[in-house]
């Protein structure tokens, strides 16, 4: 009776734990993307995007010759300097920053943007990698 008490309570404890995890501790790249895409539409089809009169910097999304994680870098790093609104753009700079893997990138002011104009460019970028990485035979 004893070890099949000791085994119950080793179960209950393990699932306590398991449970106390939330559940996206380790989410992968394709999820990350999909969040981004889905949040840049939500704040693309309210009333007004916040702070859309924001200048950011421009980033390449096209520029082929730069890598996907240096983008996703400045990216973020460009959406960082929304201040006025942060709240409304934290979760995408989460989820950029961790696409790329903390890498520190340069960014230029020189060219800026509305960000009216920044986030369909952001979203179109983040949709075609998370296109690629769906068609790629490895995931």
């Amino acid at each position: 009776m004893l070890p099949l008490l000791k085994a119950a309570f080793t179960l209950l404890s393990l699932l306590e734990l398991i449970l106390s995890k939330p559940l996206m501790t380790i989410s992968s790249p394709k999820l990350k993307l999909s969040e981004i895409t889905h949040r840049i539409h939500q704040l693309n089809s309210g009333v007004q995007v916040p702070c859309n009169d924001t200048r950011v910097a421009q980033v390449a999304f096209m520029d082929r010759k730069l890598p996907e994680q240096e983008l996703l870098c400045q990216a973020a790093a460009a959406l960082t300097k929304v201040t006025r609104c942060r709240k409304d753009y934290e979760p995408l700079i989460i989820n950029l920053q961790s696409l790329h893997d903390e890498m520190s990138c340069s960014l230029s002011n020189d060219n800026e943007i509305y960000l009216r104009n920044f986030l369909p460019e952001l979203g179109n970028f983040t949709q075609g990698l998370y296109r690629r990485l769906a068609a790629s035979p490895a995931q």
